[in-house]
């Protein structure tokens, strides 16, 4: 296996920087110069782009940037001991010793053991202490292939998955408080080992039996069934989504993001030992929905509108990739075969194949299946929205109420609006079944057979019997005001979308703007494109915020920070892809001025897209999707003037608006990073 690191790949008491950008750029530089790299800007953008995510700095002046990158050839460790600490986002402090740990996207298991092992290792304070004693780059190689070939500092939670017994060796005689944990991060890399070998420290100087499961990329040893039985309580110290968190279920539980594991791990053990003596602490909640009590405690503080909020985005999430997908086939299939493949496609799929062509040919035949397999995914759009709307109420028991109630919406013609009503109704009367009170021995069947079953009766039988027919009128007239608009009112919707596009930048406004545009793509054809319009321009305004950023960050770099200028070249292609959240670290390090200009060009591209009859049959993609947008040149005109309008405004707000604030807020931008 290829060394990690070597003496090239070691900077030993140099200045590289003021910021993470810079010491970042300068590590990835060495990775490259020593070939394990292709090129420096895109390994550079892809740790730089994780840095953002979640600081990599920990307590003991380290930090450890990371990520995987398709720039990367051969996995590297570049090191460096600055003489000019750098703020890396821990609590205690800027940091002077820098870990960067470059691997591939498909790195293999064993570098990815190593790479995990270091991270471990650093938590040990003879180790760092021999770093910062290492009088040569060779000596540094040295002690990181010593801690590479070395067990990690707590042994044991490399044995998270061993039995009950086993661990109850390290315990006392007393028979301590047992606490299990998960710890994961999205790389999978660091952090998740270093926050599971923190905890394990902490509980062991508490006399706490601890024991971790790591969910990283090196693999995942799932605990003991044993273990988790005879636990006190569960600590999540995680980034993403539990693996198996039914396993839990009805444990006392603290949940915290997997960096305070590694900064706060006395705390969360604290914390968790309360959980276990106090009847009311929130717990892990059950998979079934006769446990929903748990899941009540465990959404505590929300209001209805939250609840709410979090339903009908969870819906839309889950709904975008049949829209995304199926329109952009339906594309593909006029593309090949005109607006007309709508009249014959179900014909020439069923009657044709590649030995017996259509008249028209290979393009008239393709076209006919892209069509036909993009209709029947949009097919699902309602069904799979209020499904997945039942499931944020109920859980699981809520999904299949929640897809037969948006059939039935579809059926009756209800649209979108139905399956939103149809979804909410199917997961309260699922969340209100899974509250009774059974027989234990009824338990097993309720939310495999009764909630689906009842809740199915329920809900769709008020869809068919009372609520169907007003909402179908109600989507009938909607569908009919939005084809007849032309003119004045056409502007006036676009500039709306506009504004609501760039208010938040991936918020709730937005996405409801955005929600509105997708759930009635599926109702669009070449005879009713009042759909396309809309997503036309949802889209168009979508991309101004981020590309105008990176337009002012070219045009006055001296207005922005290093930081934002690194985020600037970003933003062009987040913007070009239709990713509004491009510009969200320009908005957090100044609201007043980036909001009010994105808005202010956002609301000139959708009046343009409006008035010009700009569309788009796919709902994502930006420019990558140009052959689904109808009117190409005024989408990229309506796209530049927004930008341009934009870009300019905010340099003027930076410039003459409020100046001592300006002055002032370096601070904040440097956190949002």
């Amino acid at each position: 296996m290829t060394q990690l690191i070597t003496p090239q790949l070691v900077t030993l008491d140099q200045n590289l920087g003021d910021s993470p950008a810079d010491v970042i750029r300068v590590l990835a530089g060495k990775v490259a110069a020593t070939g394990r790299a292709s090129e420096v800007e895109g390994l550079f953008a892809d740790a730089f782009a994780r840095e953002q995510k979640t600081a990599t700095g920990v307590p003991g002046g380290i930090a450890i940037p990371h990520c995987r990158s398709a720039a990367v050839q051969e996995p590297a460790l570049a090191m460096a001991r600055l003489s000019h600490k750098v703020d890396f986002g821990a609590k205690d402090g800027p940091a002077d010793l820098i870990f960067f740990i470059a691997a591939p996207d498909g790195a293999d298991q064993e570098h990815l053991k190593l790479l995990s092992k270091l991270a471990r290792s650093l938590i040990k304070k003879d180790f760092t202490a021999a770093l910062r004693a290492a009088a040569t780059e060779q000596d540094i190689v040295d002690l990181v292939d010593g801690a590479l070939a070395d067990k990690p500092a707590a042994a044991a939670a490399d044995s998270f998955a061993a039995p009950a017994a086993a661990a109850a060796s390290t315990t006392t005689a007393a028979a301590p408080k047992r606490i299990v944990a998960v710890t994961a991060c999205p790389t999978g890399i660091a952090h998740t080992y270093m926050a599971a070998d923190s905890l394990v420290a902490a509980a062991k100087e508490m006399g706490v039996d601890l024991q971790v499961e790591t969910q990283g990329s090196s693999g995942a040893k799932p605990l003991d069934p044993a273990v988790i039985a005879a636990a006190d309580a569960v600590i999540f110290a995680v980034d993403v989504d539990v693996r198996g968190k039914e396993r839990f279920a009805g444990k006392p539980v603290i949940i915290a993001p997997v960096k305070r594991g590694i900064d706060e791990p006395t705390k969360m053990v604290q914390e968790a030992l309360a959980a276990a003596d106090d009847p009311r602490a929130r717990r892990v909640p059950h998979a079934g929905a006769e446990d929903q009590a748990e899941r009540d405690e465990e959404e505590k503080g929300e209001h209805i509108g939250q609840k709410l909020k979090r339903a009908l985005l969870t819906g839309v999430s889950y709904m975008i990739p049949f829209v995304a997908g199926g329109g952009l086939l339906i594309a593909l299939g006029f593309l090949l075969g005109g607006y007309d493949i709508t009249e014959v496609a179900d014909k020439v799929v069923l009657e044709n194949n590649f030995g017996n062509l259509p008249e028209g040919g290979l393009a008239i035949y393709l076209g006919a299946v892209l069509f036909k397999i993009g209709a029947l995914s949009m097919g699902f759009l309602v069904p799979a929205l209020a499904g997945y709307i039942a499931y944020a109420i109920a859980d699981r028991p809520g999904i299949a109420p929640g897809f037969v109630a948006g059939a039935v919406s579809g059926f009756m013609g209800a649209g979108f609006l139905g399956g939103i009503v149809g979804g909410l109704l199917a997961g309260y009367v699922a969340h209100l079944i899974g509250t009774w009170q059974v027989p234990r021995w009824l338990r097993g069947l309720m939310p495999v057979v009764i909630i689906p079953l009842l809740a199915s009766i329920v809900a769709s039988g008020l869809m068919f019997l009372v609520l169907g027919g007003p909402i179908a009128g109600l989507t009938v007239a909607l569908n009919n005001w939005l084809t007849g608009m032309s003119g004045a009112s056409a502007v006036v919707l676009g500039i709306i979308l506009g504004l609501m596009m760039c208010f938040d930048l991936g918020g709730p406004v937005n996405k409801v703007a955005y929600a509105f545009a997708v759930a009635g793509l599926s109702a669009g054809s070449a005879d009713n494109q009042a759909p396309w319009l809309i997503m036309g321009t949802v889209m168009a305004a979508g991309m101004v915020p981020p590309l105008a950023m990176a337009l002012a960050t070219v045009l006055n770099k001296k207005l922005f920070t290093l930081n934002e200028r690194e985020n600037g070249k970003a933003a062009w292609l987040l913007g070009a892809s239709f990713i509004s959240e491009g510009a969200i670290p320009f908005a957090a390090a100044d609201p007043l001025r980036v909001i009010p200009a994105s808005m202010v060009g956002g609301a000139l591209t959708g009046a343009l897209c409006m008035a010009t009859g700009v569309t788009s049959q796919a709902p994502h993609g930006g420019f990558f999707v140009f052959f689904a947008i109808g009117n190409l040149p005024m989408f990229i005109i309506a796209i530049v003037a927004g930008m341009v309008v934009s870009a300019l405004a905010v340099i003027a707000l930076k410039r003459f608006a409020v100046k001592k604030q300006v002055e002032a807020e370096p601070v904040p931008a440097t956190a949002s990073v």
